[in-house]
């Protein structure tokens, strides 16, 4: 198929759970290489009825069939009055969705079921709801592809990073902090075979779990309840030694692992050594900067020394403020100093959403979207399945 220009909306909601980001991209070949240039971004909230029906339903060890067949579809409801609502307010017409979907349930290893032993994953968000809401073909369900390639699913976002971030004198790491936190590291001058990208741990996971649990709030808006706190540096160092943190990349996770039960094993951690809460929010933001800052170090520096380094930092979590100042103190010293992805023309919260677009038009091309050196699978695959309106 002939390659061509394309204005695709992107559609996120994250692990996270607190709502949706939309953004609309034109992607061209140019020279040999894609362009992506980003059109506009919108980002709106669940109402909080769907937040709580969503975050009931993410690793639940029972619900009803009904439960979930109602959520899947006022997803796709919620996906596609996102996209209207973007698409209206900027005056845009697109010809192509990519949707991630809300993330349910992720299993990247094999695990016996029924008999059989394989990994399995689960995005909700009706793609024909989206579709025949818009008049607008949809690409979704982009992780079964790469699981059925041997891969772990995730992540899926280095493609874009590639495209938009490469450059031949200087590396890149890319660190999204969503719900769970995930890099990217590209070599200067390297290919996209060379990148590394993995799952560093939670990012704002147990920081809304801790927020919601002790101030009753969604989250902790610029980190200003954690700054009020200290950090609890001896739990700090038992909660870093769990097993996750050693595994070597490429590595997945998700609220299965630092959801509900882990925010719950974290919080009584910190109230057997102080009784004040925002020592515990405290905590749970130097784990969030302790893990990342651990995971580039023993993972990603060896590979990348020799160029100057560009450390960018995308999604919710470069907003707190108090985590960023974390994330600097222990990057600094090893030759970095975080920065957010606005410096390079792409809002915080507008790179997850704007990958799944460039993903959807891969697809839409017959073009694999994956990279087997992040996700671990076998060979490339083509991600997604197109719905038509």
């Amino acid at each position: 198929m002939k390659l061509k220009p394309m204005i695709v909306a992107g559609v996120m909601s994250g692990t996270s759970a607190d709502g949706i980001d939309v953004a609309v991209v034109r992607i061209a070949p140019v020279k040999g290489r894609l362009k992506l240039t980003l059109l506009a971004h919108d980002g709106l909230r669940y109402p909080a009825a769907l937040r709580r029906a969503v975050l009931a339903a993410m690793n639940a060890k029972a619900t009803s069939t009904a439960e979930l067949a109602r959520l899947n579809w006022r997803l796709g409801i919620a996906y596609a009055e996102a996209v209207q609502a973007a698409v209206a307010r900027h005056e845009l017409k697109i010809d192509l969705i990519g949707c991630h979907g809300q993330t349910l349930y992720h299993q990247a290893r094999a695990a016996s079921y029924a008999g059989k032993s394989f990994a399995c994953t689960w995005q909700a968000g009706e793609s024909a709801v989206i579709a025949a809401a818009t008049a607008v073909p949809v690409v979704s369900n982009f992780r079964p592809a790469d699981i059925l390639m041997g891969g772990q699913g995730a992540p899926l976002v280095p493609m874009l990073d590639h495209v938009v971030f490469a450059d031949l004198k200087r590396a890149r790491v890319l660190q999204n902090i969503g719900g769970i936190a995930n890099l990217t590291a590209i070599r200067a001058g390297g290919t996209i075979d060379e990148d590394a990208a993995f799952d560093t741990g939670p990012g704002n996971m147990v920081i809304d779990a801790l927020a919601q649990k002790l101030f009753g709030k969604a989250y902790d808006r610029n980190g200003e309840i954690a700054a009020k706190g200290r950090v609890l540096e001896a739990v700090l160092e038992r909660m870093m030694r769990d097993r996750y943190f050693a595994l070597m990349p490429p590595r997945t996770t998700g609220r299965e692992q630092f959801g509900r039960e882990y925010a719950a094993k974290f919080l009584a951690a910190c109230r057997r050594v102080s009784r004040r809460p925002e020592d515990a929010l405290a905590t749970a933001t130097a784990l969030t900067a302790e893990s990342i800052a651990r995971s580039f170090e023993r993972f990603v520096l060896p590979s990348i020394q020799g160029a100057p380094i560009d450390y960018i930092v995308s999604g919710g979590g470069a907003r707190n403020a108090a985590l960023m100042k974390m994330l600097a103190a222990r990057l600094e010293p090893l030759g970095c100093t975080p920065t957010t992805s606005e410096r390079f023309g792409m809002p915080a919260e507008a790179k997850e959403a704007a990958a799944f677009a460039l993903l959807a038009w891969m697809t839409w091309h017959g073009l694999p979207g994956n990279v087997p050196a992040a996700t671990g699978a076998k060979k490339p695959a083509i991600l997604g399945q197109i719905t038509h309106a």
